[in-house]
């Protein structure tokens, strides 16, 4: 009997707290922030729109429920975030994060309400998310680089599903071909784009370590754009290849250096609507978007924690808006930016 009464009375100072809560001054938001534009010059028409960033789901509009709020005033905060993504994909809205620091994907669905951190479903988890990919009917497709696995997301789902492919040793960078519903998996110990049929079947792969057109060293990420050509991202080669459908050789940029348009730690590659190359590099903090030519247009970032600057920036994803997602893994959050500049 007494601890149901102090129960009710925990509940009681509870609501007063949460009703006083409703009557204190309301934080500056971000969005009432003064408006963030690259490149920043008065002469120069804008290119890049910052949009937000965010860590948690209230701070992407995932409000918290009363009884959620009531518990946290009973029993402390506890609110979900993100520790350490390393991958990011929007779909319809919906945002997907694999996160190495939470041993999962977080899955942020504003429209829903509704927030999850989606792991394997056993003892394990995800030990080492660190590739999404989008599939063709809203599915997600995440790489588990410590447990060698490809697994899928399903829509509303729970858990994640590992595939029944061939052996791989380290997949990293993943990308799904919605024409032939083939994904696309660098395999980075094995130095090689490996791709896999709809039955999980593998249909072809290419590369091997080296230097030369073709070939890699420890390759990591992967982009496939609309045409069907695959950018790879060649770390220690210091460089991105870029690729057929089919997996011939087209191109390749990028350089060792610590000029305009270096490479000194490139991660996460993908392209806009219009063609251009985004590639974020860890070591400079930034991001650098290049023409389809390999020509360095403009360098967004700076290390720091403020709007548009990075901490070891890893993974990209940009919607078929031109809708930029980053996950910015050092300052625990994902920042969206948008292309507004149109062809150059």
């Amino acid at each position: 009997m007494a601890r149901r009464c102090r129960f009710v009375a925990l509940l009681g100072l509870a609501l007063a707290v949460l009703v006083l809560g409703g009557c204190a001054p309301a934080p500056i938001k971000p969005e009432d922030q003064p408006q963030l534009f690259w490149p920043d010059e008065i002469d120069v028409a804008p290119r890049i729109h910052f949009v937000k960033a965010f860590k948690t789901p209230t701070e992407f509009g995932i409000a918290k429920g009363f009884f959620q709020r009531v518990a946290e005033v009973i029993f402390g905060a506890s609110e979900s975030r993100l520790i350490r993504p390393m991958a990011v994909v929007a779909v319809g809205g919906v945002v997907y994060v694999a996160d190495t620091g939470a041993k999962g994907v977080h899955r942020f669905d504003p429209v829903a309400k509704d927030y999850a951190l989606i792991a394997a479903g056993d003892e394990v988890g995800l030990p080492s998310p660190v590739g999404l990919a989008r599939g063709k009917v809203g599915e997600v497709y995440v790489t588990d680089s410590e447990l060698a696995q490809v697994l899928v997301i399903r829509p509303g789902a729970k858990t994640a599903v590992p595939l029944a492919l061939p052996p791989l040793s380290q997949p990293t960078g993943i990308a799904f071909d919605p024409d032939s519903g083939r994904l696309i998996v660098v395999d980075t110990a094995e130095h090689r784009v490996k791709v896999f049929n709809p039955d999980g079947t593998l249909h072809s792969s290419f590369g091997q370590r080296g230097a030369g057109e073709g070939e890699f060293n420890y390759p990591t990420m992967i982009w496939r754009d609309a045409e069907g050509r695959l950018y790879v991202t060649d770390s220690l080669n210091f460089r991105i290849q870029v690729f057929d459908a089919q997996g011939r050789f087209l191109r390749k940029f990028g350089q060792l250096g610590d000029g305009s348009g270096d490479n000194m730690r490139q991660k996460g590659v993908a392209t806009d609507s219009y063609g251009h190359v985004y590639i974020l590099d860890a070591l400079f903090n930034a991001l650098q978007i290049f023409n389809s030519s390999g020509q360095l247009l403009l360098s967004v970032g700076a290390l720091g924690s403020d709007r548009g600057e990075f901490w070891l920036p890893v993974g990209i994803f940009i919607d078929s808006d031109d809708m930029i997602y980053i996950a910015d893994s050092y300052n625990q959050r994902i920042q969206i930016l948008s292309y507004i500049g149109g062809p150059t």
